[in-house]
């Protein structure tokens, strides 16, 4: 079941992509991200207000929130810490990179992920798997070759190593997804419900310093409806995501692996809708990197 509940996750991530992508282009990237996030707040924040009012129709309904201690909303503000720092990166390299080449370098997420897990968590991978982790790194350095054509320099260009380093922070917080999850034993909603508060928080003062004042950039923010939608896409793919990570069985590598899926819609998608440039050329490593999933989901 967790499985499946990983392609949920993938579904509703490469949904969330396209909308980011529309949201953030030729936008401020501060206030774009501020409004997710805050969208996804207040979607999730309309079940926490119905549990209080109402905790037994929660309760029943599965959308209960736990009390937790101080220590524990510690554990969740180092997440949103370590989400807000990979969103920024991430929302700058996407506000100057193509959609096409962002996302096949976010899809080597899983490699960090896949070697976290092994250190940290002991999860044992079979050849199979090792060689879908291969194939996928080998399918991002084609991406790379691709992405010199339009112009991207991927040793010169700063957004290239943005999203690399959000690429690795976003690993990270998979990595503590899986202990926040099965060791606090937190359900997927009041994990959520905090960690938008949290991360808010962290927005607002940096809004405060390099947005705010700034009457020329203030003008130059466009609301558009897919910020709105980020946020509430966010929400439900998070939501799947964790729920998988409850089930004691779940392997952190592989589900990080399933939601590369997310490509197909992306790239595919994401090239028509945005009109960018090679996309029968990228579709040759988009494959890689879908043989790769395809072996490490079926190497059992």
């Amino acid at each position: 079941m967790w499985m499946y509940l990983g392609l949920l996750a993938a579904l509703f991530l490469g949904l969330h992509n396209l909308c980011k992508k529309h949201a953030v282009r030729g936008n401020e990237v501060f206030p774009v991200l501020f409004g997710t996030v805050f969208s996804g707040f207040l979607f999730i924040g309309s079940f926490y207000v119905l549990s209080v009012f109402y905790p037994e129709y929660a309760q029943q309904n599965g959308y209960s929130f736990q009390k937790i201690d101080w220590q524990t909303h510690g554990f969740i503000f180092i997440k949103s810490v370590i989400m807000a720092s990979s969103w920024i990166l991430a929302y700058q390299a996407l506000k100057h990179l193509p959609l096409t080449i962002v996302t096949p370098i976010r899809s080597a997420g899983p490699f960090f992920t896949f070697i976290g897990a092994i250190i940290i968590y002991k999860e044992s991978p079979n050849l199979f798997q090792w060689l879908g982790f291969f194939i996928i790194i080998f399918s991002v350095i084609l991406y790379s070759r691709i992405g010199k054509k339009e112009g991207i320099n991927f040793k010169r260009n700063k957004w290239i190593f943005a999203i690399i380093g959000a690429t690795f922070l976003g690993a990270s917080s998979g990595l503590y997804d899986k202990f926040l999850i099965q060791n606090l034993s937190l359900n997927p909603q009041t994990l959520q419900f905090w960690f938008f508060v949290y991360t808010i928080l962290i927005l607002l003062v940096i809004l405060s310093i390099t947005w705010f004042p700034y009457a020329t950039k203030r003008k130059a923010f466009k609301f558009r409806w897919t910020i709105i939608a980020v946020g509430i896409l966010l929400v439900a793919a998070d939501y799947f995501y964790f729920k998988a990570l409850q089930d004691p069985e779940a392997l952190i590598m592989l589900l990080s692996a399933i939601k590369r899926s997310q490509l197909i819609i992306a790239v595919v998608i994401g090239g028509l809708v945005f009109k960018e440039q090679n996309k029968r050329k990228k579709l040759i490593p988009l494959a890689g990197i879908l043989i790769g999933v395809f072996l490490i989901l079926y190497s059992n």
